[in-house]
């Protein structure tokens, strides 16, 4: 029997108390901090974005936030945080039914950039999932999402459901961000492109990976385009983002290869929605520039590997390049667009995608070697002619664009056929003429070939 004095002292026993949460600092207080160079805790991030996504944060105050960042910066603590609380703002997606590995691709931005169309058939066709969410084309780069839509009746709208069923059944899909995926990071990338901010490599890597984190992915290659048709003009500054989003996605508990690609000249030949996506499917039969088939073979590569259905790159490339030779790279293709609403038959037939009403020839001005073509000024000229938008709003031409006939390390002889113009009824051809043919220098030796893959750098 317990005695009266342990019974006593037993029940008078103090427990060790609970520290109480301190009160978080206002919203105006993290704004200095910021401003003053100071560090935000996890907490203190995940507070400011849930209030964001609830309108308890406002616009005004968010944006003056994107500004300190910018002049002040975040260490990788902080990024992730920002990443983390971005991701959980909406729904995170469930994918744990899909057996495959889930690996994804996202480009920072380029002209001519059409490797998304051919490389997630291509990785899908060799046995890695690809949930592939992408974007629309804005200022002179063009987007993912506006090339699938070339092709008649694609739609790149479907639920979440709809979403993992398509990877899980046919190992891929491809669609636009969804209302519920990573809100706070559409809310915030549109104060950020109206208030000065897109260039701070911490917020673009939050933005970049709460989406991609919220795709359910165990693993993402991120093609980062470097030169004068990049957002990133120099290796130094590409390099600082590709090892942000490596690292990051590292600390996030992902896979992530981020590889740096010259973007100085447009990849392809092709600038515009429906020309671009006819010379995507052009690699899946083994044709195409060998430009834009090293690129798609080297970040294929990487995703295969991470996948782990391949040890090596060396191997890796071998399983894509068969994907091509015995034509399941193209079946793919076909499986996807009919699963999406769209007409399979333009992935053997490029002629169905839309085509413009006038086409018009650029006459190189003199002869010599192609020295270099300026891809910023041809994106330019290309979201002119209506191949892209300045606005998120705006609508796209689908058959409008360039062809590229004499590219970089070619030779051009004076009233020969340096491009094409493919242009909307109605618009007058010659001065878009002159501001193309100025995109091109010229020489009189054969320039050296620069290596497409400027560094690679993993988590």
């Amino acid at each position: 029997m317990q005695s009266r004095a342990n019974a006593k002292k037993k029940t008078t026993k103090k427990s060790k108390p609970v520290a109480a949460e301190q009160p978080l600092p206002t919203v105006p207080e993290l704004i200095v901090r910021k401003r003053e160079g100071g560090r935000l805790s996890a907490r203190e991030i995940q507070h400011l974005i849930e209030g964001f996504t609830a309108g308890t944060v406002a616009d005004y105050q968010m944006s003056a936030l994107a500004m300190a960042i910018l002049l002040r910066g975040m260490d990788p603590d902080e990024i992730v945080a920002l990443t983390l609380a971005m991701r959980d703002s909406g729904l995170v997606v469930d994918t744990s039914d899909i057996p495959a590995v889930k690996v994804d691709k996202h480009s920072t931005g380029g002209v001519g950039d059409k490797v998304s169309l051919c490389l997630a058939p291509m990785v899908a066709a060799c046995g890695v999932a690809v949930p592939m969410v992408s974007g629309r084309g804005l200022g002179h780069t063009g987007g993912t999402l506006d090339k699938l839509e070339a092709i008649p009746g694609f739609s790149v709208s479907m639920s979440t459901e709809q979403f993992v069923a398509q990877v899980r059944d046919i190992g891929c899909a491809l669609i636009g961000q969804t209302a519920d995926i990573a809100p706070a990071d559409k809310r915030l990338y549109a104060l950020r492109d109206v208030t000065g901010t897109v260039e701070s490599i911490p917020l673009i890597t939050a933005s970049i990976l709460s989406k991609k984190l919220a795709e359910g992915i165990d693993g993402l290659v991120l093609d980062v385009k470097v030169g004068r048709g990049a957002f990133m003009k120099s290796l130094a500054d590409a390099r600082e983002l590709a090892s942000s989003l490596a690292r990051v996605g590292g600390l996030a508990g992902k896979q992530v290869t981020a590889i740096l690609t010259r973007m100085d000249a447009p990849l392809g030949r092709t600038i515009g929605n429906a020309l671009e996506t006819a010379e995507a499917f052009e690699i899946l039969h083994g044709r195409g520039p060998a430009d834009l088939l090293e690129i798609t073979l080297r970040l294929g590569a990487e995703m295969l590997r991470l996948g782990g259905v391949a040890k090596t790159n060396a191997q890796a490339r071998k399983m894509l390049e068969a994907s091509i030779a015995d034509g399941s790279a193209a079946a793919k293709m076909r499986e996807i667009v009919r699963a999406q609403g769209g007409d399979p038959r333009t992935v053997d037939e490029p002629e169905r995608l839309p085509r413009a009403a006038q086409i018009v020839d650029v006459h190189a001005p003199k002869s010599g070697w192609v020295l270099g073509i300026d891809a910023l000024e041809l994106g330019l000229t290309g979201v002119a002619i209506g191949a892209g938008r300045t606005r998120a709003d705006q609508a796209v031409d689908p058959a409008v664009g360039i062809v590229i006939k004499t590219h970089v390390g070619e030779k051009a002889k004076k009233g020969e056929a340096l491009a094409e113009l493919h242009l909307a009824a109605g618009v007058d051809p010659d001065p878009i003429a002159q501001r193309v043919a100025a995109a091109w220098t010229f020489g009189t030796k054969k320039p050296r070939a620069k290596p497409a893959v400027l560094d690679i750098i993993r988590s």
